[in-house]
């Protein structure tokens, strides 16, 4: 695999209220939040988001990303778990000519994208993405094979892996100790699989993964 790299170090940080999602976290409350719908997006914050609406805090990430992987106009770009479509979106403003494409499994999300990407994002999975092999010049995936079970997490990076050989980005949930582990477990509504980062390590070894990578921790 490549270099962890945090491309989202400029995010600002949002503050979880961790006991209120352990109190209000149920079976059902899970099943419908990993319908990835309206609840999850912009329903009641035990759901999910509590609100997905852009704001344009994604602009200094496509920033970090035009830079690390050097793109410039024509280059091809996909965001694997695109929801509305934010981060095609400032990518497309930050460098004009980029060819950004996303793919999301949530049709709610998609029928709600930003009006600059309309007709550029599709309905699909991480683990099946519809495009050549080598058709882009760098794939990210922040936040969305971790939703997938372990064998769709292997089948996801082998995808990236196909369409920019080496030039993936990919972040997903992790800890790095028992605590981390089980505030994670207290707040978590949609991943399906998560582990440790040596456990990912293995994850991304068996996938044949040269991208580059990082960890969501709670702490």
């Amino acid at each position: 695999m490549g270099a962890r790299v945090n491309l989202l170090r400029s995010l600002p940080t949002s503050k979880r209220n961790l006991q209120a999602r352990k109190d209000g976290k149920s079976p059902e409350v899970v099943r419908i939040s990993s319908e990835f719908g309206e609840m999850y997006f912009d329903g009641p914050r035990e759901y999910g988001y509590g609100g997905y609406r852009y704001d344009g805090r994604w602009v200094s990430v496509a920033r970090d990303i035009v830079e690390h992987f050097n793109l410039k106009p024509g280059d091809r770009v996909l965001d694997v778990g695109c929801a509305k479509g934010f981060l095609v979106k400032d990518l497309l403003s930050v460098c004009p000519g980029l060819e950004v494409f996303g793919i999301d499994v949530s049709t709610y999300a998609l029928s709600r994208c930003e009006p600059e990407v309309i007709g550029r994002l599709h309905l699909g999975s991480a683990d099946s993405l519809p495009f050549p092999d080598n058709s882009f010049s760098a794939v990210l995936s922040i936040n969305t094979i971790h939703n997938l079970d372990r064998a769709g997490c292997v089948t996801a990076l082998r995808e990236m892996q196909r369409l920019a050989p080496g030039r993936g980005y990919v972040r997903v949930d992790s800890y790095a100790t028992a605590e981390q582990r089980a505030l994670f477990e207290d707040w978590v509504l949609t991943a399906r699989f998560h582990d440790y980062p040596e456990g990912w390590a293995t994850v991304f070894e068996e996938a044949g993964y040269t991208g580059d990578y990082d960890w969501t921790i709670l702490e």
